[in-house]
């Protein structure tokens, strides 16, 4: 089972891992996850097949492992959380750009071919966003904390909204996603945040 930082391997072994993973990713980019198989990686990356099956089981856990390799589970630092507009702009870059290189390319192929079928890769993206979603939680709470965002602001939600339509006009659209995408699909985030769009409706007096 995938983890972040896994202890990287070394020598041969290394080299090894970095031709699979390489080949799995551009296999993943042109195939998708269903129709992408071991032997056709094997053959990419110039190994026998029997050494990706020895290591890594099932295609599930082959493309899990290629994907961890290449997702940095953590954002960059955030800019001062007393600038809630900025910290949001510098989140939504960062979806943007994670989208931007053959990596996204390939985690967005796993996840529109059959990668959501994978428990491998479904807990993979899974940590992949809950990293993500812990690093913004203080930005948030400090927001409502200084009463810029209601109280109860719902963090994931926020997130998804920020993420949501990036992902759309990258996987439907097939947009080529810029920093003033990033920028106003945070400030769109933002202004149903401060209406109270993210946050618990109050019951009834």
């Amino acid at each position: 089972m995938a983890t972040w930082g896994n202890v990287r391997p070394g020598g041969r072994t290394a080299r090894t891992q970095a031709s699979v993973f390489a080949a799995t990713l551009e296999e993943l980019a042109e195939q998708g996850f269903d129709r992408l198989s071991t032997e056709a990686v094997a053959d990419r990356a110039g190994v026998h097949k029997t050494t990706v099956y020895r290591r890594w089981k099932t295609k599930g856990n082959l493309v899990a492992a290629a994907l961890e390799d290449v997702l940095d589970p953590t954002f960059r630092l955030l800019p001062d959380t007393d600038d809630l507009d900025g910290s949001m702009r510098a989140i939504a870059r960062d979806f943007v750009a994670a989208m931007a290189g053959r990596a996204g390319i390939a985690t967005v192929r796993a996840l529109v071919s059959g990668g959501h079928a994978s428990a491998e890769i479904r807990e993979l993206i899974d940590r992949f966003f809950a990293a993500r979603i812990a690093r913004i939680d203080p930005v948030v709470q400090a927001a409502v904390g200084r009463g810029d965002l209601p109280p109860g602001t719902d963090t994931a939600l926020l997130a998804k909204h920020v993420a949501g339509p990036l992902y759309y006009r990258a996987l439907v659209m097939a947009d080529t996603l810029t920093e003033a995408d990033a920028d106003l699909a945070a400030a769109s985030a933002l202004a149903g945040a401060r209406l109270g769009l993210f946050a618990p409706v109050p019951e009834p007096a």
